[in-house]
Order: C-alpha cells, then structure tokens, then sequence
C-alpha cells in the first residue's frame, strides 16, 4: 500500500469517526429534548415538589419570592431541563459507551461495563440521599438558626441554584467507591496505601464536605460520614477485584 492510499484510509476513517460521533450527540441533544418537553410542562409542579423541603420548615406566614421579573418562568424551566438530563442521562452514557466501546479490547469491556453502571446508580444514590436525607435535617436546622426579628424568605432562583449544587455534589461525593477501583485497578494507589492513609482521608473528607456544603456541621457530616463509608466500600471492592484478577491470572498460566 502505496503512502497515498495510507493516508486516504486515515482521513477516511478520520472522517468516519467524526460522522458517527455527530449522530451520536445528536441522538443524546434528541434523547434530552424528548424528555424535556414532559418536564416543562409539570415545570411548576417539579419546583415546588424540589422546594418541598424547605417550605415545609418555614415559618408561618412566610414564602419563597421572586426578585427578579422572569424568576418565575425561567426557574422552574431551567429546574425542568436538568431533570430531563438527569432523566436521560443513562441514554447518553450509552452513546458515549457505543462510540468509545469499539476500540476496546474485551477485558477492558468486562471491567468498564459495571464500572458505568455503578456510576449511573451511585449518582442516582447520592441526589436521592441529598433529597430525602439531608436537606430536611439541613433546612430545619437553617430556619430555626435565624436570629430573632428576621424572617427567612429565600429567593426562588438562588434556592434553585443551591440545590442544584448540592444534587451535583452529593452525587459527585457517592462515586467514591467508583474511583478508589479505578485506582486500584490501574495501579496508580495501592490498596494497602489507601488503607494506611485513612487518617489523611477522613480529613480531606471532611475539608471538602466543608467546602460543598452550606456552613453547618450538620449538612457537612452528613455528606463526610457517607463519603467515608463509600470509601471503605471502594476499598473492599478493590480487594476482591484484585483477588479475582490473580486468580484468572493463576488460571490461565495453569
């Protein structure tokens, strides 16, 4: 094969390549826009179910507002569109896992495949445990904390713009167990020196919780404590991984 014909087979495949990661993205933009239409329509009735926490824990006589003109409408709608990613999300993870899948050998198929899976489901885990968890004992906590003469009434776009922050950090904080095995797995830390470390750990832990969460030691030890548990679950699960692999690995050379 000529030099010619070897570069027009690269930019060929190049161009390829590139064709099938448009379709792919756009089958994802579809995939969220599909569910966005539902989501916008029950756009108010999703807000006040997110709110639902906080307005159950304020004071008599007191509401949520909004101070700007177009809070109401755009609010509830930018609320809508990050449920129907969240919603999408495991069609989107599949079109990335499609595109990037053949180029994988099979080994690395059978390890990334519950890798992806776990991850969707620890999300999950985490905005759920966010939701039912903490924000009552977070919320109850704030409202009573208020000082004598001041009335909490919060504004709609910024209560929206917290939660959303804390849904992303609680489930960012659950994939803990996700990347203590990555890790493992590759070699990059050994198991033995995450379980040596774990006074360091608990620390950093706790220093990050701090950082995501709003400035109560309640809020932040609900997010320290289950991120440690999920560590110590990471670890475990890094164990058997690597027992299992010298385990083949004794097979296959028997």
């Amino acid at each position: 094969m000529s030099a010619e014909e070897r570069e027009d087979l690269a930019e060929g495949s190049l161009i390829s390549h590139l064709v099938e990661l448009r379709d792919r993205l756009l089958r994802a933009v579809i995939a969220v826009a599909v569910m966005f239409v539902p989501c916008a329509v029950f756009s108010n009735k999703l807000f006040t179910l997110v709110a639902t926490p906080l307005i159950a824990r304020m004071p008599a006589g007191t509401s949520m507002i909004a101070t700007s003109v177009v809070s109401p409408v755009l609010a509830p709608l930018k609320l809508a569109l990050f449920i129907a990613l969240f919603i999408a999300m495991p069609y989107v993870l599949y079109q990335a896992w499609a595109f990037v899948a053949p180029g994988l050998y099979r080994h690395e198929k059978r390890f990334a495949v519950p890798l992806v899976l776990s991850s969707i489901v620890l999300f999950y885990c985490g905005v759920a445990f966010a939701y039912f968890v903490v924000f009552p004992a977070m919320f109850a906590f704030l409202t009573m904390a208020a000082p004598a003469g001041v009335q909490m009434m919060t504004d709609m776009q910024n209560y929206l713009d917290f939660v959303l922050l804390l849904f992303f950090a609680f489930g960012v904080a659950f994939e803990i167990p996700v990347a203590t095995v990555l890790l493992a797995s590759t070699g990059m830390v050994s198991v033995e020196a995450m379980g040596k470390n774990r006074g360091y750990v608990v620390l950093g832990i706790f220093v990050v919780a701090a950082f995501l969460t709003p400035p109560d030691a309640i809020s932040q030890t609900m997010m320290a404590l289950p991120m440690y548990l999920l560590y110590e679950i990471g670890i475990l699960g890094s164990r058997l991984l690597l027992r299992q692999r010298q385990k083949n690995g004794e097979s296959a050379a028997a």
